[in-house]
């Protein structure tokens, strides 16, 4: 099978121009011929079934329907709009509307009223029912695509007329489609064709519901071209922004900000990024008055006066909607989640008729159109989105349906004198499906567009003069010399993010702010411990409860003073049993933005405390929470517990993790610095990891505690040290314990004089080196052959992995340090505009579980690899 030619549009004329009257499936192509009559025409010429029965614009009868019927009965929305669908459809395909209750299944209550009911109104359906083509007056009749009528259509087509095909007996070889990376990409493409001038000449084929949709409506809007076809009633931005007003009055104390930063928006309301995550009406703005006010008397008012709330304050009048309101019944109504739902129910399901200027590019859904007359069309997508889904009811057959929508998408496909497919291979990774009517078209198999005749494309940009406005200015890019903790784990997840990170604002978050009035307290502690007694405690709770209210359900406070008081009493514990030594050596500070010293009125200067470091030999800069002795750092967490093994893992260099977390090896590698050649111990304390064991009276400090080493020796030094032989024979395993008891440490020594251990933490891994096996013959030589010595063996790799598993050595934060010279060059190469920041990080696409800016990252390049840093943002 192949693609049928469609007849051009002036072959088609020709072949109909001597008939009085000619029936077309779609109102495109009838005004495509009647536009090419050559002379005065009595009556109609060409013309749909429905606008020649009706004698007038075709009007969406579900929409009126659904209107009579729930204003004359009690159906509710929903099963009303269900049935009339279902009555409307079937008489589609069977001729008449009590047809449907040949169905048992569809034979209800609400049918036979729904029936009862339409029977009645004046509907393009009924009117088409009743009509009968007159053969006096219309001789001779002809029919184009007469198999892409309906049952209801044809049966008003006399008994004699001539039946005029839309194909030619020859084939149509489909032009190559061309690919593009990305949907913006294909706009673009458009966009480089499209002007002011020439908009008239041009229809953009696309699926109505996909995201070409708003990109090129957005896109014409920008630069200005005139189009038509697209954005509904229920998409104009006043008509939505009354929709959320209203749903704003019910969604009660835990509206966020940000659900309503679109109304707010709509309304010329400005609120700083930082309160999108509180709740509405615990932020303290005067913009938000209003909206407080009227949230605070929706209960007295109707529906009507929320529009003209709106309308006052908007300075706009919405008489179109205000029309519909009152059409549904709805207008005196009270604010009620009911009527709101309702409303909002009508809107999403019915398209409400709005005038349009029919200028510029013509907007067609690939779902309806199956003709358009216009000399350019670019087709966008062609995706299995363009693929119809066939009702599944009894009426419906689907053979037929399924030539009718072949039909149509072939003759849709050879619109115009020239088409252009736009279309994407691969979205997210993923091929893309080609709309499934190809498969049944073609007669070579494919999977994705790259397997037809393509042309492959790279995105274009164009110097326009349009788009967001830029101010030269003649600086050169100051570099990155240091890196803290956060950054560095942002930069190695997605580089583009820890871009958009620099650039904007992120809302402040429930947990940050927990986070930091914990940290307060805890310094707090250490600077006054004898002061912090329980007393103080539920004060500080107090504090806490009030400094996070915004974030919170008043239903959710008492299980927030519970958490708080048992971080606050699990934090004050440990300090007092971990109180910091000997931090003489660190210089005081003050710190002034610490909310419980400001709320009692004491400083907090102690050297051990919020410790700032920048150290721009090794490019590493942060913040040490605690030092608790000049060889010991801690750092206090709300989060969940990691073990030393997951930290480690999280910070591996190679293989590149995929939650990358550098704190405790950055840390350490600033610490070595200070205290060279001495052990180190970088901990984390987790205090509302035992939460739910204290509030049973069972939790423990040591759950608490994460502890990551450093020693200041190379690995495969400190592995034949005398001491971890020691541990061999006495603190492993009972197989290592038996077999390395049975041995000497001149024999284990032997084992490093033939090979250096391997860097691993995988004990298999050692196992199969040659080191391994080196120390595996020589203790069976030293002991024998035994099973208990392979498995000691075994369990002795498995111990000597285990010290890095914990923690790290000389060769690991050198490492590390080279890693971050890499790191920073490479940064700083991008900021300098030499290349993009790219999306993907080290361990490949990000995890975008830890990336803050999700919304401002695309998925695909642009082709070009033009420069952009923190200076330029690329729409």
């Amino acid at each position: 099978m192949s693609i049928k030619r469609s007849k051009p549009i002036g072959r088609l004329y020709e072949e109909v121009a001597e008939y009085d009257l000619v029936i077309v499936p779609d109102a495109p192509l009838a005004s495509a011929l009647n536009r090419r009559l050559e002379h005065p025409h009595f009556g109609p010429f060409a013309i749909t079934p429905r606008r020649l029965a009706a004698r007038r614009r075709e009007t969406a009868e579900d929409r009126l329907a659904f209107l009579e019927v729930t204003s004359q009965n009690n159906l509710s929305w929903k099963q009303a709009s269900y049935a009339i669908g279902n009555v409307l459809q079937c008489w589609e395909y069977q001729g008449s509307p009590d047809s449907i209750l040949e169905y048992d299944t569809f034979d209800t209550p609400a049918t036979r009223t729904v029936v009862d009911c339409i029977e009645s109104l004046e509907t393009t359906s009924r009117t088409l029912t009743d009509y009968q083509i007159d053969r006096e007056e219309y001789e001779p009749v002809a029919v184009i695509g007469e198999q892409q009528l309906t049952n209801l259509e044809r049966s008003i087509l006399p008994p004699q007329y001539d039946a005029v095909d839309r194909f030619c007996d020859d084939s149509f070889e489909l032009p190559p489609v061309r690919i593009f990376d990305s949907p913006a990409a294909i706009v673009d493409a458009v966009l480089d064709t499209v002007t002011p001038e020439n908009a008239d000449d041009i229809a953009v084929v696309l699926d109505a519901n996909s995201e070409y949709s708003p990109l090129i409506e957005s896109a014409f809007e920008a630069t200005e071209i005139p189009y038509y076809g697209g954005p509904s009633f229920t998409d104009d931005q006043d008509h939505r922004a009354v929709i959320q007003l209203l749903r704003s009055t019910i969604a009660g104390s835990d509206t966020r900000l940000k659900s309503v930063k679109p109304l707010l928006t709509r309304l010329g309301m400005t609120i700083d990024v930082d309160h999108d995550e509180k709740r509405l009406f615990e932020v303290d703005a005067p913009e938000l008055e209003w909206l407080r006010d009227f949230c605070d008397r929706a209960a007295a008012l109707t529906i009507g006066d929320a529009l003209t709330a709106y309308e006052n304050r908007a300075e706009c009048t919405l008489e179109t909607f205000r029309e519909e309101l009152d059409h549904l019944g709805l207008l005196n109504e009270a604010i009620t989640e009911d009527t709101i739902d309702r409303l909002t129910f009508y809107l999403e399901t019915y398209d409400v008729p709005i005038d349009r200027e029919n200028e510029g590019v013509l907007l067609a859904d690939a779902k309806s159109a199956s003709f358009v007359d216009r000399p350019v069309v670019f087709y966008l997508g062609l995706d299995e989105s363009w693929t119809h889904t066939s009702p599944e009811r009894p009426w419906v057959d689907h053979d037929e349906e399924f030539e009718r929508n072949i039909d149509q998408f072939q003759s849709l496909l050879q619109s115009g004198v020239d088409q252009y497919y736009l279309v994407q291979d691969t979205a997210g990774g993923t091929p893309v499906t080609p709309c499934l009517y190809f498969e049944g078209l073609l007669e070579t198999e494919f999977e994705r567009f790259s397997d037809f005749e393509s042309i492959r494309y790279a995105r274009t940009f164009r110097s326009t003069g349009a788009g967001f406005d830029k101010e030269p200015i003649n600086v050169e890019t100051e570099p990155e010399t240091a890196l803290s903790q956060s950054s560095l784990n942002s930069y190695a997840n997605c580089p583009r993010d820890y871009l958009f990170g620099r650039l904007v604002d992120n809302p402040d978050k429930d947990h940050f702010v927990e986070g930091n009035l914990f940290h307060d307290f805890a310094e707090f502690v250490v600077n006054h411990p004898k002061f912090v007694d329980d007393a103080v405690i539920e004060e500080v709770v107090d504090v806490m409860i009030e400094e996070t209210r915004a974030f919170h359900r008043d239903v959710d406070l008492a299980a927030r003073q519970t958490t708080y008081r048992v971080g606050l009493e699990t934090i004050a514990d440990y300090l007092e049993r971990n109180a910091p030594s000997d931090t003489d050596s660190h210089t005081p500070t003050s710190s002034s933005d610490n909310v419980f010293a400001t709320y009692f009125d004491r400083p907090v200067d102690s050297p051990a405390t919020e410790r700032w470091f920048e150290d721009d030999d090794r490019g590493i800069k942060g913040k040490i929470d605690l030092v608790q002795s000049p060889t010991q750092l801690v750092d206090f967490k709300s989060g969940s517990k990691k073990s030393s093994s997951q930290v480690i893992k999280r910070a591996a260099i190679d293989p590149p993790s995929d939650r990358p977390n550098f704190q405790a090896l950055l840390y350490l590698t600033y610490y070595r610095s200070q205290r060279p050649n001495e052990q180190l111990e970088f901990t984390f304390f987790h205090f509302l990891e035992t939460l739910d064991d204290v509030v049973t009276g069972e939790g423990t400090l040591d759950d608490c505690l994460t502890t990551v080493t450093y020693r200041p020796t190379p690995f495969d030094e400190f592995v034949q040290s005398r001491a971890v032989f020691e541990e061999l024979r006495e603190d492993a395993s009972n197989d290592c314990n038996k077999t390395f008891s049975k041995t000497s440490y001149e024999e284990y020594l032997a084992a490093f004089d033939a090979h250096q251990p391997p860097r691993t933490r995988d004990a298999e891994e050692m196992a199969d080196s040659p080191f391994g096996n080196a120390l595996l013959e020589r203790m069976i030589e030293a002991v024998g052959d035994y099973k208990y010595v392979t498995n000691g063996c075994m369990q002795a790799f498995r111990h000597l992995c285990g010290y890095r598993k914990e923690g790290y050595f000389v060769e690991d934060l050198d490492e590390f340090e080279r890693f971050i010279d890499d790191q920073l060059a490479e940064l700083n190469r991008y900021r300098r505009g030499e290349s993009r920041f790219p999306v993907e990080g080290r361990a490949g696409e990000p995890n975008y579980r830890y990336v803050d800016n999700r919304d401002m990252i695309l998925t695909t390049e642009r082709a070009t690899d033009a420069p952009a840093d923190e200076t330029e943002v690329s729409r």
